[in-house]
């Protein structure tokens, strides 16, 4: 399909610069059929049904940036996925001066060695040290990588408790999976207290998350990989929520992403332990999801493709138009919609 089928127009004033508060008074749109009504994220256990499962991931934002010197070169990482304990995948800034055998030096004692250039620009790191020992110097001298269009990319003290979710558990991930932000305790009592059930899978969200499809055809994009777990037990409440008549309620394109990964053609979730470069556009057969929650996304994104093929790309421009002519706020700290599958 045309890349530009899939872009639309949005005020800068429409992008959120700071999550609601309380996170549950944020504002939901519901995109049912040809209707569009307007609730808060408090108003969901009234809009899901005694039964329906609600699937969350549960992964945990590492501060994935990182500042640090090539010789006298200043040298600006971003890591996005991991390919080993101490080997990570990373957008460089300037990822063109980087060579095979560079050594960026992060901190004192703290450094990584240039293994490979990507096809992409990214390039691959060893750090000199791996699993929790890197995790330890990513907490002393890194930073969590917001969005660009969140005051420029550049995290606050606020945006340590902001930018992660409740459920925030396995670490690994460098961009939150922003649809579970809104959720409280108080929401999830409310939740427990109307039937509703909740089960987590882990998907490390990467930093391409962040990058606009240039291609001008889906076809042409070659799109991100991301780690993703679901476990036998996840898997099996899910499959016994759904034969006893419940709904799967993917909470985030994440959670809907790895859900469509991990089960088979006849509708059976199975546990899975991989990689994930699932790319969904319109055209594509659900197998898992009956309904997404899900934030707003950007215009020409592979999110924005995801949510057309749920929902149908019209209803989805509909939903948006209306969205932005009644003051909801877009992306990572906005507000969010819960969408019905399109019947075409």
């Amino acid at each position: 399909m045309r890349v530009d089928l899939f872009d639309f127009e949005l005020p800068p004033a429409r992008i959120a610069q700071r999550p609601a508060q309380p996170r549950d008074s944020a504002r939901l749109l519901h995109v049912n059929d040809d209707a569009l009504s307007d609730h808060i994220v408090h108003d969901l256990p009234k809009l899901l049904q005694r039964g329906d499962i609600l699937v969350f991931n549960d992964t945990r934002v590492i501060p994935a940036r990182l500042d640090g010197h090539r010789g006298a070169a200043r040298v600006s990482v971003t890591l996005h996925q991991a390919m080993g304990l101490d080997l990570w995948r990373v957008f460089a800034k300037p990822a063109k001066r980087l060579r095979p055998g560079d050594r960026v030096d992060f901190a004192a004692g703290f450094s990584a060695e240039v293994i490979e250039r990507g096809p992409t620009g990214d390039v691959v790191l060893r750090f000199d040290r791996g699993g929790a020992a890197l995790m330890d110097a990513l907490h002393a001298n890194g930073a969590i990588p917001l969005p660009p269009y969140i005051r420029g990319g550049v995290a606050d003290a606020r945006d340590a408790d902001d930018y992660q979710t409740l459920f925030a558990r396995q670490e690994g991930a460098v961009a939150a999976p922003t649809a579970a932000l809104h959720f409280t305790p108080a929401l999830m009592e409310s939740l427990s207290a109307a039937g509703i059930q909740t089960a987590m899978l882990t998907l490390h969200v990467g930093a391409g998350t962040f990058l606009p499809v240039k291609a001008q055809d889906t076809d042409d994009h070659a799109m991100h990989s991301e780690i993703g777990v679901l476990s036998p037990e996840t898997a099996d409440a899910i499959n016994a929520a759904r034969k006893s008549g419940g709904r799967i309620v993917a909470v985030g394109t994440t959670s809907l992403r790895l859900l469509e990964s991990a089960t088979s053609d006849d509708g059976i979730v199975k546990p899975f332990a991989d990689a994930t470069a699932i790319f969904i556009t319109p055209g594509y057969r659900f197998k898992a999801a009956d309904l997404l929650l899900t934030n707003f996304h950007l215009p020409r994104s592979t999110l924005f493709m995801l949510v057309a093929a749920f929902a149908g790309l019209a209803r989805m421009k509909s939903a948006y138009e209306h969205a932005i002519g009644s003051g909801y706020r877009f992306y990572s700290y906005g507000d969010c919609c819960l969408l019905e599958p399109s019947c075409d």
